[in-house]
Parts: C-alpha cells; sequence; structure tokens
C-alpha cells in the first residue's frame, strides 16, 4: 500500500449548523467533515459529533455507533481500507488532530488512538480529506490524503464511490482524477442532488428501479460509458458525464420490444437487444432510433441454430466480438463477418449461470442475482477456478445504500 499526499483547493467554505439535530436537506445542504463507507458499502457522512447514515434519513451521534468519538474527538477525515492482501482490510480509519482511530466491525482496535505519524509514516497531522485508491485505479493499492489547498478549493471530505473519487467542499462536490490529482472543475454539482437524497430531489420511480434486490434482466453499457440495466417492464439509464440515474418504462423508449428484455449488447453506437427469439437493434440517441429490418430472428442475426433462450450478451470496448452466454457456456460472434456464427464454444468455469453482463475498460461484470462478480477480462472469467469478490448490484453500480 502506498500513501499519497495531495495539495488540494484553498478556497474553504464555513460549515453549516443547525440548532439541535443538524439535517442535510435544509436550505442549500451540509459541509461534511468526513465520509467512508462500512464494510457493508454503506456511506457514513461525519458532520461534526454527528454521522448521517447512507444518503437520506436523519443524523445521530457519532458515539452511538463509535462510542470513542466524543465530544472531544472530531473527526478530520476518514476512509476504509478494503485492500484483500492487508492486515487491515476492512478496517476504518479516522483521523482526529494528530491521532488516528482504527476499527473494525465498529470495535476500536487495541492500542488506538496512535499517532498518525506511527501508523502512516510520512502524512502530516491535522488532515482534510483521505480516500482509499485501490489498483487498478490507481497504479497500487494506496490511501490519498489531502492537506493545505493551494489552488481553488479545500477538499473537506473525499469519496470513493461507483468507481469515481469526489472532493466535498462545502455543499458541493468535484471529481477528481486519483492518479493525477487533476480536479474536473466543469463538474462541480450540488452533493443534495447526488449524495442527500431529499424529499424536494430525487424521484421514488428511480429509487425502485435502484435499490431492488430482483435481478436484472439484462444490461450493457454504450461507447460513452453510459449503462442501460432492463428489468422486468422497466430500464435504468445511468449517464456516465453527469451519474445521474433516471428510470423509465421500456415501452416509453424500445416500443417495439414492449417488457422484458433477455440480453442486451452494445455495438457501434448501436444497442442490440435480445427478446425470445428476435434482436431487435436500436441507434443510441434521443430518442433511440428502431432500425428498418429488425426485428431479425437470433439465427439470421446471429447464427445460432437452436438457442432456446440467451442468458446474456456483452462487446467489451470497441472490439468487435460479441460474447453470448446460454447456459453455462459462452460463445463468441464475431460481428464483422458475413454470415456471422457463433464460435468458440467453451464452458463458464465457475459460474454456472449468469442473468446479465457487460464489458468495459476495467474488465467484465457478470451479474448472478442481486450482485455480481469483476473478472478483468473473459479470459480470466472463463478460467477463474473460484469466485471473486462478491458486490451487489444496487448499491456499487446504482448508488443504492440499503
Amino acid at each position: 500500500m502506498s500513501l499519497i499526499a495531495c495539495e488540494d483547493f484553498y478556497h474553504h467554505l464555513d460549515h453549516h449548523h443547525t440548532d439541535g439535530v443538524p439535517d442535510r436537506c435544509e436550505g442549500k445542504g451540509l459541509e461534511m467533515d468526513a465520509v467512508a463507507v462500512n464494510e457493508e458499502g454503506v456511506p457514513y457522512f461525519f458532520h461534526d459529533h454527528h454521522l448521517f447514515k447512507g444518503f437520506h434519513g436523519k443524523a445521530e451521534m457519532s458515539n452511538e455507533t463509535f462510542p470513542e468519538l466524543d465530544d472531544h474527538v472530531h473527526v478530520d477525515a476518514a476512509f476504509r481500507m478494503h485492500y484483500e492482501d492487508s492486515d487491515d482490510h476492512d478496517h476504518m480509519f479516522f483521523f482526529f488532530k494528530d491521532k488516528v482511530l482504527s476499527y473494525y466491525q465498529h470495535k476500536l482496535e487495541d492500542g488506538y488512538p496512535k499517532p498518525i505519524s506511527e501508523v502512516f509514516p510520512g502524512i502530516p497531522d491535522h488532515v482534510d480529506a483521505a480516500v482509499e485508491c485501490p489498483k487498478p485505479e490507481c497504479d497500487e493499492d494506496s490511501v490519498i490524503v489531502f492537506k493545505d489547498g493551494r489552488y481553488m478549493l479545500i477538499c473537506t471530505s473525499a469519496f470513493r464511490f461507483m468507481e469515481h473519487y469526489y472532493c466535498f467542499h462545502g455543499h458541493q462536490f468535484t471529481k477528481f482524477d486519483p492518479k493525477t490529482g487533476d480536479m474536473h472543475i466543469n463538474y462541480t454539482k450540488n452533493a443534495q442532488d447526488y449524495f442527500m437524497r431529499c424529499s424536494t430531489f430525487g424521484d421514488d420511480h428511480v429509487e425502485r428501479e435502484q435499490c431492488s434486490r430482483v435481478h436484472l434482466d439484462a444490461i450493457t453499457s454504450d461507447n460513452a460509458g453510459d449503462i442501460y440495466a432492463f428489468r422486468g417492464h422497466h430500464y435504468l439509464h445511468k449517464d456516465d458525464a453527469t451519474d445521474a440515474l433516471k428510470a423509465e418504462s421500456i415501452e416509453s423508449a424500445f416500443k417495439e420490444l414492449h417488457s422484458e428484455v433477455d440480453a442486451v449488447f452494445s455495438y457501434e453506437g448501436h444497442l442490440h437487444m435480445i427478446k425470445d427469439d428476435n434482436v431487435f437493434v436500436y441507434k443510441v440517441g434521443e430518442p433511440h432510433t428502431h432500425l428498418d429490418g429488425y426485428p431479425k430472428t437470433v439465427k439470421e442475426e446471429l447464427g445460432f441454430e437452436h438457442a432456446d433462450h440467451i442468458d446474456a450478451a456483452f462487446v467489451c470496448n470497441d472490439q468487435h466480438i460479441a460474447h453470448i452466454i446460454i447456459d453455462d457456456k459462452i460463445y463468441d460472434v464475431d460481428m464483422k463477418a458475413s454470415p456471422r456464427v457463433p464460435t468458440n464454444e467453451r464452458p463458464m468455469g465457475v459460474l454456472k449461470h449468469v442473468d446479465a453482463a457487460m464489458c468495459g475498460s476495467t474488465g467484465v461484470k457478470a451479474i448472478v442475482g442481486n450482485h455480481f462478480y469483476h473478472f478483468d477480462s473473459v479470459m480470466l472469467m472463463v478460467a477463474a477456478k473460484a469466485l471473486p469478490e462478491q458486490h451487489r448490484v444496487s448499491q456499487e453500480l446504482f448508488g443504492c445504500d440499503h
């Protein structure tokens, strides 16, 4: 594990206080002192001596969950060590003044608090923010620490969420690149809109689809990185540029399909949507355009003679091979070939069944039930002898906090 000290921003915004218990939905919102996720992936937001669990709900006193965080301990920064090769895997660390606390399963580890310099040599006292950065998002498993802004803002807290990195400043937040430290100043948003689900924001329709424990029928990401996830009569669209979520009926955007998609993959700016024995193709846009001549049969479009049900399909980045999963086998279809035929049949290894799958720059996500497994490549997924770490779809793909 490496430690990276960052110079963040200089303009400091005062904390917003309310009488009694703070309300993160009042006015423009609160400035958070620290943000970290627990071992179950639920985000904890710290403000003064109060703690908000998840993206909605009332504050409680921090010492109700962490008894040592009393009136004499003001959390400056926090993060969860989530590196499987580390002895401190799944430990939560809290910085205050020149000390650090380490918790495991919400219990203080023996010998803590300790001086920051003893646990993290080279990291100064009175840090502003800290966030974990696992491989491959950083070159090696790392902790990024912020102190003393000299540029534009002060990061009062930092947060890794859904493989993106955020600097919180006042009631706003800004994306940043964990490898270079570059702040995306054109991406500065109100935290209330994205991380403080308040009654004046959000949408129950979105939350239902975002937090559902029912397995997805299909999922894909297009060339722009936007995610489309399908379940029953509805689909969820996650905009990669803004992280905004939108839930609509399949009928409203893909009227020829009506509902209940079996599999979807993206290829050259088009969504290839498989339903029963037919393939529908839509050009991505607003609105999505159904191509003339479709639907075609699975045999006509992909070359499968007797495919009763395709479970999942995906294309990786700008490649031209569509990977098709049927039961416990995976096939390759060259999308540039004519006619197209399935080749390279092989067993799926440890994955005996897949509900949906997608592939992007970081590898393959195979969804089983309400969890997914990440593999760095198709080859490694097929060759795997054991299942990797399990991730929850609702939390880690769509940001649900419960």
